[in-house]
């Protein structure tokens, strides 16, 4: 018969194992819900690996470009986009369209599920990547070909992205690595760096500019549904 002491470390342990959670997934039991993601994109312009954090509909966004991190932040009204190096960078003020769709919910990243299902993208066929049992999702058309693996749970994670453009042929394919939930973000990880200098205008001004000037501002506007979804 086991003594008091061990059977008392015994409950301790089984108490422990219930309390765990049951998936790497594990999302906060109140507030909004956080992920971080990584994601590695190769294809004809080469390797680019940018890391992604969210906190409800908060966005930041970290990517190097041409040895230049470039840093886009999205949060309530204003749409950030900076040189980590010369501190340089646009803030513009979104779009109404886009504001509409924040929810304290839904990640403002990683939603290629949603968008390519309501273009009307099928399941073609089931598998597993990356250990995880995945949809593969095709949506074809004049303009080429896009594959999708997402997770069959509820959070349809994307796990790959393969993109074949008919006009240019060219592929490009992009990765999602650990993704993670259930994460303690400060709502400040998403307000710009207080030294950055940035030009400030709204959506229309930004979008005249872009039709008659081509780029505009210091660095690239790279995820564009969460400015306006107009374009």
């Amino acid at each position: 018969m086991p003594s008091p002491s061990r059977l008392l470390l015994f409950v301790a342990l089984v108490v422990m194992l219930l309390a765990a959670p049951l998936s790497p997934f594990a999302e906060e039991a109140a507030g909004p819900t956080t992920w971080y993601a990584q994601t590695l994109t190769r294809g004809d312009a080469g390797l680019n690996v940018t890391h992604f954090w969210s906190k409800g509909s908060k966005l930041r966004a970290e990517t190097v470009v041409a040895g230049h991190k470039i840093v886009t932040i999205v949060s309530g009204s204003t749409y950030y986009a900076y040189d980590g190096l010369s501190g340089e960078g646009i803030a513009i003020r979104r779009d109404a369209s886009s504001i509409a769709l924040d929810r304290a919910d839904r990640r403002p990243f990683g939603n290629e599920y949603e968008r390519l299902l309501a273009l009307g993208a099928e399941l073609v066929r089931e598998e597993e990547l990356m250990g995880r049992a995945t949809g593969v999702f095709r949506l074809t058309g004049d303009f080429g070909k896009r594959e999708l693996w997402a997770t069959l749970d509820d959070h349809h994670l994307p796990l790959r992205m393969e993109i074949y453009k008919r006009a240019s042929t060219q592929r490009t394919t992009t990765d999602y690595l650990n993704w993670q939930s259930g994460l303690a973000i400060d709502d400040n990880f998403f307000e710009p760096d207080a030294r950055a200098v940035l030009e400030s205008m709204d959506y229309a001004t930004y979008a005249t500019r872009t039709a008659t000037e081509g780029p505009v501002g210091p660095v690239p506007v790279l995820y564009n549904t969460l400015l306006s979804i107009k374009h």
